[in-house]
C-alpha cells in the first residue's frame, strides 16, 4: 500500500497503521504536525504542512499525494488517512490559483460565519485534489477518517477534509454562490479576483468538475469512519461518572453562531440539570460558527463562554460552563477555549474588564487570559469539534 496521511492527527495515525496494519506500507507521506514520541518509519517522507494557513509544505504534500495515487496499481493500492484540518494541511491548487487564492477565500467565508460544508464546497472547487479528484487519480484506495464534521450531514464523506477521495455532488454554481454571500458580507473585495473568475469558468462548463456520484474512477473506492464528536463525547463522559456526577448527554451536534448556540446549550442543560438527583454533568459537542465583526482575538469557543457570563451572574444555582476545542486550539489562539461560572462577571468587573465590549469586538481571548480562565492544555494532535460542558452541584 501506498499511504497519504493528512490532518492533525497524521503522525500518530501514520504510525499506527504502519505498525498495525496487515499490509506493509510501500510508501508515504504525512502531511501535519509532529505529535507524540511515536517514530515514524523511514517509508513515509514529513511535510511540516501549516494549519490553519496552507504553508509551502502544505502545498508539496498535495503535489506528491497526487504523484502517489498515480503510481498504485491492481496490486498496490491508496490509503488515505484523515483527520481534523487535512483542508488546509493537504493543498494543490487549481491551475491559475495560489495558495494565497484559497487562504483569502477561506478567510473571507470564515469571517462571515460559513459552515464548513460551505467552506469545503468551495475548497474543493479550487482544488486539484480535493472533491474526489485525489481518488480517480488511484487504481483503488480505502479512506479512514477521524471526523469533525458536523453540518447538516454529519460525518459527511464528502466534507471531511473537503473529500479528497469522495464523490462530490456540489457543483461550481454552488461554490460561486458562497463566495457571492461572502463578498456581499465583506464589502466585495475580500475574495481575490482569480477565485471568482475561475468560479465562473467552472459554472460555464469551461473547467472540469469535480467527481460526481456514479464515477467509474472511484468505483473501488472504500471509506469508513473510525472516530467522531461522539467518540470524545463518551470519552467525558466517563472521567465525569468517574468523579460522581449524573452525566446527561445533548444528542444533536452543536451548530450555528457560537453566542446564539451557548444560550440554546444553557436553556436545555438548566432544564436537564433540574431533573437529575445530584451533582449533574451535560454534555454536547459540535462546532458552531463566529460572524467575525471586530477587531479583537479569540475563537468560538471562547465567544460561546464569554457569551454566557452575564446568565451564570443571574443565575440561582451555582452553574459552571466550559467549551473547548478537542485539539487544543481555538481560532488563531494559543488556548482551547474558556470557563465561566456565577462569579466570572463579578471578577471581571473588578479587574475592569467590559464583557460587552469584548464580545462585540470578538475579543474573548482578552477577557479570559487576564482573568486565568482560559483553558490550556496544548495541541492534542487531533479534532472532533467542540465540547461543551455544564456542571452544577
Amino acid at each position: 500500500m501506498v499511504v497519504v496521511a493528512a490532518g492533525k492527527a497524521a503522525w500518530r495515525m501514520a504510525a499506527a497503521f504502519s505498525e498495525r496494519a496487515p499490509v506493509s506500507v510501500a510508501r508515504g507521506i504525512v502531511a501535519g504536525p509532529r505529535v507524540g514520541q511515536e517514530a515514524m518509519s523511514d517509508r513515509f517522507e514529513w511535510f511540516p504542512a501549516g494549519h490553519p494557513d496552507p504553508n509551502e509544505a502544505s502545498l508539496a504534500a498535495g503535489i506528491r499525494a497526487v504523484e502517489l495515487a498515480r503510481s498504485t496499481n491492481q496490486a498496490l493500492g491508496l490509503v488515505l488517512l484523515l483527520s481534523g484540518g487535512a483542508s488546509a494541511l493537504l493543498v494543490n491548487p487549481a491551475p491559475g490559483l495560489t495558495i494565497g487564492d484559497k487562504l483569502a477565500t477561506a478567510q473571507a467565508l470564515m469571517n462571515t460565519g460559513a459552515a464548513i460544508d460551505a467552506l469545503n464546497c468551495v475548497r474543493k472547487h479550487l482544488s486539484a485534489l480535493k472533491g474526489g479528484r485525489l481518488g480517480a487519480e488511484a487504481s483503488r484506495s480505502l479512506t479512514l477518517a477521524i471526523s469533525d464534521v458536523h453540518g447538516p450531514v454529519p460525518d459527511d464523506p464528502s466534507v471531511i477534509g473537503s473529500g479528497p477521495t469522495v464523490a462530490d455532488p456540489t457543483t461550481y454554481a454552488d461554490a460561486l454562490e458562497f463566495v457571492r454571500t461572502a463578498q456581499e458580507e465583506s464589502s466585495g473585495d475580500a475574495v481575490p479576483p482569480a477565485v471568482v473568475a475561475h468560479l465562473e469558468r467552472g459554472r460555464r462548463g469551461e473547467v472540469p468538475e469535480t467527481i460526481k456520484p456514479g464515477d467509474a474512477r472511484l468505483a473501488r473506492a472504500e471509506f469508513r469512519i473510525i472516530g467522531n464528536r461522539l467518540t470524545g463525547v463518551e470519552g467525558a463522559q466517563r472521567t465525569a461518572e468517574r468523579l460522581g456526577y449524573v452525566v446527561r448527554v445533548l444528542p444533536d451536534a452543536t451548530h450555528g453562531e457560537a453566542r446564539e448556540a451557548a444560550e440554546r446549550f444553557l436553556a436545555e442543560a438548566t432544564r436537564l440539570a433540574e431533573r437529575a438527583p445530584g451533582r449533574c454533568c451535560v454534555l454536547a459537542a459540535g462546532e458552531t460558527t463566529v460572524k467575525v465583526k471586530g477587531r479583537g482575538r479569540g475563537g468560538r469557543n471562547q465567544e460561546f463562554a464569554l457569551a454566557l457570563t452575564p446568565h451564570l451572574a443571574r443565575s440561582a444555582r451555582a452553574v459552571a460552563v466550559a467549551s473547548a476545542g478537542t485539539d487544543g486550539i481555538d481560532g488563531p489562539t494559543d488556548v482551547a477555549g474558556g470557563i465561566v461560572d456565577n462569579l466570572t462577571l463579578q471578577r471581571a468587573e473588578g479587574a475592569g474588564l467590559n464583557w460587552q465590549a469584548l464580545l462585540a469586538d470578538n475579543d474573548a481571548y482578552h477577557f479570559f487570559k487576564p482573568l486565568g480562565d482560559s483553558i490550556e492544555w496544548g495541541p492534542t494532535g487531533t479534532n472532533v469539534g467542540d465540547l461543551h460542558v455544564f456542571l452544577t452541584g
